[in-house]
């Protein structure tokens, strides 16, 4: 029960772990891991839906797919250049998750598996989740005065699915402020 409790605590740590990425562009307040965590989640499971895809399985890839970051942190791209990121992030995985209840360990070890091989639709789902968030992420940014995080949009070529290519259609030319002015008193 101890290792399960400091897991939990542990997993923690991604909600104070900055999106390092973001500094390039000078994001000096860029979001947390969690943050993407969460949101890549929400994706996912809309995703998977529009895919026709097990939402389950999509959802814990989409989920888990940094927590290994709770050991090694968020390493952008210029960082990867030079760092074996794999092997750290594999290492770091196994460490995190070896003391964990067996169900719970081999399930977590088995979507990580899935979602690097990127050979189930449920990965490439996940996949373009993880994508589409960055994407959306650099929009507001962009669109809050970073300039920079419009670099990171050309990322949306690497998208897949039919659903993920037709929401970032939508996203790109949608003002991140419209739909709470739509929603809120501004437009009665």
């Amino acid at each position: 029960m101890q290792n399960i409790v400091e897991w939990i605590l542990e997993t923690g740590l991604l909600k104070r772990t900055p999106r390092s990425g973001w500094s390039l562009p000078g994001v000096g307040n860029a979001e947390s891991v969690a943050d993407h965590s969460f949101r890549c989640a929400a994706i996912g499971y809309v995703l998977a839906h529009m895919e026709g895809v097990d939402v389950y399985r999509t959802l814990l890839m989409t989920l888990f797919n940094d927590i290994h970051e709770t050991r090694i942190t968020d390493l952008h791209k210029m960082a990867q250049h030079y760092v074996n990121t794999e092997a750290a992030e594999d290492r770091s995985f196994s460490d995190l998750v070896g003391g964990l209840p067996d169900g719970v360990r081999d399930e977590l070890s088995a979507a990580r598996r899935e979602y690097k091989a990127q050979e189930s639709k449920e990965s490439i789902v996940a996949r373009d989740a993880d994508i589409l968030e960055c994407l959306v992420q650099a929009k507001e940014y962009t669109e809050q005065g970073h300039t920079g995080a419009a670099l990171f949009m050309k990322s949306a070529g690497h998208l897949e699915t039919e659903g993920a290519r037709k929401l970032w259609a939508i996203l790109e030319r949608t003002d991140i402020n419209e739909w709470w002015a739509r929603i809120g008193t501004f437009e009665r």
